[in-house]
């Protein structure tokens, strides 16, 4: 029978105290605290070999599991995890798969205890389901360069007391970030310039996606703004998401997300200190960190530039033949059919297309982006209802 667990450590002091008093045989002794003779030894040799603490309860589980993770794999899962802070189990795993191929290293849930055990990881904190995703006529990205996504990643104050506006640029199908860019201000020129950097670099992508933030949108016709006219004139389709639904640039969000706990948390000294945390960040997403989405493998191992380069010239819009042209003058109007039609001031100085349908009205474009639809009878551009 086992010990009375009404006072257990001081039954298990009194049979010992018994026992060496010399009053009372082992036999005598078992019967009377109703325990095993064996039960009675092997407390009497802990408690000479430990003392009284050698009475307190012991785990019964075995000091070497058959199917524990080797030591090495253990070692090497810390290392690494230590050495990627922001990475989780199932990323770290896929890391050390993809360098050691030859091990068989355990399920991602196994990695996952062990860096809970050694307190590398924390607990998620719980939340609200994700809104379903809006379904929007986006391009698909079937390969590297159908869709580059661009947004601004939430201000944040450096330590000098300045703020940083990190603007970010990736390829939809590979994931590969392809620009990371602090600034001090989200203007124009800077974003074009970031913009340009990558396509001098990468090539030209089909189509951008963004938010209907400045500086990629504003209230103009077809939400055109400058740097969206740039895009156009290069033959690159501005894309926006529904305004108040980032869930549908998901892959973009959750970038950010990962960009923030690795170099934003805390907060770097100056703008030049933190642009060279989003450079390391920048090499270690693209070349190191496996993608669960990817199954396993880096952005750099599936992206591909686009065989489209930036040309050294600007070019202009093309228009099919069936189109009728005319050219946006100083103060954003067009002449058409003796009358004054306004269109855009950012369109002054670029052609526009028309595009011929039913009942003397004209479906108006700037390059491949549909403008809305002019009526011949009150010479004005009805805005389309759709999204573009």
């Amino acid at each position: 029978m086992p010990w009375k667990e009404t006072c257990a450590m001081d039954e298990k002091k009194a049979f010992v105290i018994a026992w060496r008093s010399r009053e009372f045989s082992m036999s005598d002794l078992c019967r009377r605290f109703q325990v095993s003779r064996p039960t009675g030894y092997a407390l009497i040799e802990r408690a000479e070999a430990e003392g009284w603490q050698g009475l307190l309860p012991r785990s019964r589980a075995p000091h070497r599991h058959p199917n524990a993770t080797a030591d090495e794999q253990v070692a090497a899962l810390l290392a690494c995890k230590r050495r990627h802070p922001s990475w989780g189990p199932v990323t770290v795993r896929a890391w050390l798969q993809r360098t050691h191929p030859e091990v068989n290293w355990p399920a991602a849930s196994s990695c996952g205890d062990i860096l809970k055990r050694h307190h590398l990881v924390l607990p998620r904190p719980r939340g609200r389901r994700a809104v379903p995703p809006h379904v929007q006529p986006f391009a698909t990205a079937e390969h590297p360069n159908d869709v580059w996504s661009a947004d601004f990643k939430g201000q944040f104050w450096l330590g000098d007391g300045h703020r940083c506006y990190p603007l970010t640029l990736t390829d939809n199908h590979s994931r590969m970030l392809l620009g990371c860019q602090g600034m001090y201000h989200p203007t124009g020129p800077a974003t074009r310039a970031c913009f340009e950097r990558a396509f001098r670099r990468y090539g030209l992508p089909k189509a951008i996606r963004t938010d209907n933030g400045s500086p990629f949108a504003s209230p103009a016709i077809g939400g055109l703004s400058a740097l969206s006219v740039w895009c156009l004139k290069l033959g690159v389709m501005p894309e926006r998401i529904e305004p108040g639904h980032p869930e549908q640039n998901g892959r973009h969000e959750r970038m950010h997300r990962t960009l923030k706990q690795a170099t934003a948390s805390p907060p770097r000294a100056s703008l030049s200190a933190q642009q060279r945390s989003f450079n390391r960040f920048q090499r270690e997403y693209n070349e190191e960190r496996p993608h669960r989405a990817l199954r396993g493998h880096s952005p750099a191992q599936l992206y591909q530039p686009s065989p489209r380069d930036f040309p050294d010239r600007l070019p202009e819009p093309f228009y099919p033949d069936t189109f009728r042209v005319r050219k946006v003058r100083g103060e954003g109007h067009m002449k058409w059919q003796g009358h004054e039609v306004f269109v855009s001031k950012l369109l002054a100085g670029e052609p526009v297309g028309l595009m011929p349908l039913e009942h003397d009205r004209w479906e108006v474009y700037f390059a491949a982006l549909p403008l809305g639809i002019l009526d011949g009878r009150t010479h004005k551009i009805i805005r389309p209802v759709r999204k573009v």
